[in-house]
């Protein structure tokens, strides 16, 4: 029988095993809310997700589990293993797939570099498998994690550019524009200069509803590769 916590010890100690001061030196200055590593170079961490990945009779639901125990580390790695251990089984997903998903964000995914993989790998392969929808994601929306809802945003760019109907995505988006977490105004930004190199006008119109009450951060990144007279016209009113 595989027992998540034996093969979470194994996995803690083969990390352990591996560090690299000089890795984590390396990544640190990219994470501000910290980074809390062993310094295992990814390659070394494939070749462990794929070994866990070999045993015999390994289910869903045993993988699900082991993602949960993975997560409740607070070293990167093991968030990041777990992650891979979801992404390396996607033709085996079901129904309990985004369930699983979410359960992780209620206990471990605390950066952006975990977050922005799920919501480039896996986000947009459930809902292509029709295993969640949108409206899956709107919950997220005001998620206590601020990664997650950055989340509900950033998982919604890839499906975005295929969709010649942006209307929904501006609809789901606008209940997050007055948020008060940097990493959510990033994502939001970052969603809306995806929209405006696609949809210029309607993306125009939507920042315009809101550039006198939402973060500056969220223009900053929407007006990006705009010209300095169009972001000109995103500038907040000063009052009078």
């Amino acid at each position: 029988m595989i027992l998540p916590e034996t093969i979470f010890k194994e996995t803690e100690a083969f990390c352990k095993a591996n560090a690299d001061p000089a890795v984590v030196l390396k990544y640190s200055r990219y994470f501000k809310e910290g980074y809390d590593a062993w310094g295992v170079n990814s390659e070394l961490l494939n070749h462990k997700v794929e070994e866990i990945l070999a045993l015999p009779g390994l289910t869903n639901k045993q993988i699900h589990t082991i993602c949960l125990q993975l997560v409740n580390s607070p070293k990167y790695e093991m968030t990041s293993m777990a992650v891979l251990l979801l992404t390396k089984t996607m033709k085996q997903w079901d129904q309990e797939t985004f369930p699983a998903l979410e359960k992780l964000f209620g206990v471990g995914i605390t950066n952006w570099g975990h977050t922005d993989f799920i919501c480039s790998e896996i986000i947009p392969a459930l809902l292509k498998k029709k295993l969640m929808t949108m409206d899956s994601l709107k919950p997220w929306r005001k998620a206590v994690n601020k990664f997650q809802r950055r989340a509900a945003v950033v998982g919604l760019i890839k499906p975005m550019k295929k969709s010649s109907d942006f209307k929904p995505y501006f609809e789901f988006i606008a209940p997050m524009m007055m948020d008060k977490e940097r990493v959510v105004h990033q994502g939001l930004g970052w969603f809306l200069r995806e929209t405006w190199k696609k949809q210029p006008d309607p993306t125009e119109k939507f920042l315009l509803q809101w550039k006198d009450s939402a973060a500056r951060l969220i223009f900053q990144y929407a007006t990006e590769k705009m010209s300095p007279d169009q972001k000109s016209r995103f500038r907040k009113e000063k009052a009078k």
